[in-house]
């Protein structure tokens, strides 16, 4: 079993809280984007960003990876190219479930809470084979994610 660690590096376990997904097969450009937007956002607020996400009242903003995205007429920030990316969003929601556990367990105020640092990685490659005609065959890649979020009591 793989040792990992955080990327976060000023960790304070008396202001700072964290979680993380580990080996994910969701799309890491999706995550990315996800990231972005839940990034400075408190614990509520980013749930029901992620509800709306998911319910597709919201649009997730593709600062990056944009190309032939369609613009979306409710998307925050200034952008205008986004998306709905729902299998994300509820990964992302499972993780917003573990970091509020472990601040609560901690005996952190959650109205307080920030998400201050939003990370996704690159996890583990998963090569395979599609099997073509004539007894050829083409390489399947499919990689896994790492998701990291911390979180910071703050001023309400």
């Amino acid at each position: 079993m793989p040792h990992y660690s955080y990327a976060f590096q000023h960790f304070d376990k008396t202001k700072h809280v964290r979680a993380a997904l580990r080996e994910k097969n969701i799309s890491r450009k999706h995550s990315r984007e996800v990231a972005l937007a839940i990034k400075g956002l408190s614990i509520e607020k980013a749930r029901e960003y992620l509800e709306n996400v998911i319910a597709k009242k919201l649009a997730v903003p593709y600062r990056r990876y944009n190309n032939e995205v369609a613009h979306r007429s409710n998307i925050r920030d200034g952008f205008y190219a986004g998306r709905f990316p729902q299998k994300t969003a509820k990964e992302f929601l499972r993780l917003l479930d573990n970091l509020e556990s472990n601040a609560e367990y901690k005996g952190m105020d959650l109205d307080r809470l920030r998400i201050i640092n939003s990370v996704v990685h690159i996890g583990t490659k998963l090569e395979r084979f599609t099997p073509r005609a004539m007894g050829r065959s083409s390489p399947k890649i499919g990689i896994l994610v790492h998701i990291e979020l911390v979180a910071k009591e703050g001023p309400a």
